[in-house]
């Protein structure tokens, strides 16, 4: 059980407690393995997104969201990629070099990074929630796919956004979403379950109050939350063999996200409850997709959500852990065309023109 750390000294007394139980992740992290043949990944282009035509969304609450676009201006479908926590759009990587010349002309992509992370802006601390993550959503539906179908894909704390949306604007799904993908994703309980038990309120308080303090206890807060995230996000990334190259890629894109961003958005996770969305989501198509070793949200998680989704296609990745996205993209692709092949609004060319 966790105690409550009063403020006084060092503002990161309650992040040391959690520190203890990252010596159980160290070991689960032994089953992530570099592979001793070459490097398939070594000469991959992560910046391909980086040179799709740029955008930018300002939010209901001004804050200033870079987006990339890929795809003409009137497709017969709106894809819509919505990323996880201290994750940035290059997390889909795969599905934007792939999907592309799977989809065709008919469909646009449209890739966001999420408030205060990636090349967006920070979000002022109150509006770190999950509620205004579904409003940001809905904000950029707004304004790069005002018209058409959609499909949204979302995954971790991107599939809680898309949940988020759906409780809030129930019109929108039921008039103009086809399909939803929920990646890695769950509805409430994350730390029921999983690693993220030792990401409990004190740990987040402890954050916020370095954050709001002073220049020094951020740096402070900044390396002794490392020193407990990065064992939980390394060890939950993958399973089994991974590109070297791939595990670089995505250790950066974790450690980029500013310690503000970690700091404002960790109580707000944990708490976040998405289960009204649920009746907006029945009628549609649905992937429901994890990881067999995901230890940030179990897939008994996926398995629940997708109870509550009479269409759900419910996969289960047998190797994968937390970035099964990434991992084994050509899986995950496969699904996503199924899903949009499913709503009716494009997916494989040799389908969509038999």
């Amino acid at each position: 059980m966790w105690s409550t750390v009063k403020y006084g000294g060092l503002a990161t007394a309650g992040v040391l407690g959690a520190m203890a139980g990252t010596h159980a992740l160290r070991r689960l992290g032994s089953h992530v393995v570099w592979p001793a043949s070459p490097d398939e990944l070594a000469d991959e282009d992560f910046a391909l997104l980086e040179r799709d035509p740029a955008t930018t969304v300002t939010t209901s609450d001004g804050v200033r969201l870079n987006v990339r676009v890929c795809g003409p201006d009137r497709p017969k479908v709106t894809v819509i990629f919505a990323h996880g926590f201290c994750n940035a759009m290059e997390s889909f990587h795969f599905q934007r070099r792939d999907l592309e010349p799977l989809w065709g002309a008919r469909t646009r992509m449209v890739f966001y990074d999420q408030r205060g992370h990636g090349r967006s802006g920070l979000s002022p601390a109150r509006n770190c929630t999950v509620g205004q993550l579904g409003r940001d959503l809905v904000d950029v539906v707004a304004q790069c796919a005002p018209r058409g179908p959609l499909v949204l894909v979302g995954h971790s704390m991107g599939g809680m956004a898309v949940l988020s949306a759906a409780r809030q604007f129930p019109e929108l799904f039921d008039a103009r979403v086809r399909g939803v993908a929920l990646l890695s994703t769950t509805a409430f309980g994350i730390t029921s379950s999983g690693v993220t038990q030792l990401l409990r309120l004190p740990v987040a308080d402890s954050l916020r109050f370095a954050v709001a303090t002073s220049p020094e206890l951020v740096q402070l807060s900044r390396e002794t939350a490392k020193r407990i995230l990065n064992p939980v996000l390394h060890a939950s990334s993958f399973y089994g063999d991974v590109s070297p190259t791939l595990s670089r890629f995505t250790t950066a894109m974790i450690d980029s996200t500013p310690m503000e961003t970690i700091a404002h958005f960790l109580q707000p996770l944990t708490v976040h409850d998405e289960r009204a969305a649920l009746p907006a989501l029945a009628p549609l198509p649905a992937l429901v997709l994890g990881g067999s070793h995901d230890l940030i949200i179990p897939f008994r998680n996926s398995r629940v959500l997708a109870e509550d989704l009479p269409d759900a296609d419910l996969i289960r990745v047998t190797d994968a852990a937390h970035m099964v996205h990434l991992q084994y993209p050509e899986l995950v692709n496969i699904a996503l065309d199924r899903l949009l092949v499913r709503s009716g609004t494009a997916g494989r060319r040799r389908v969509a023109n038999a």
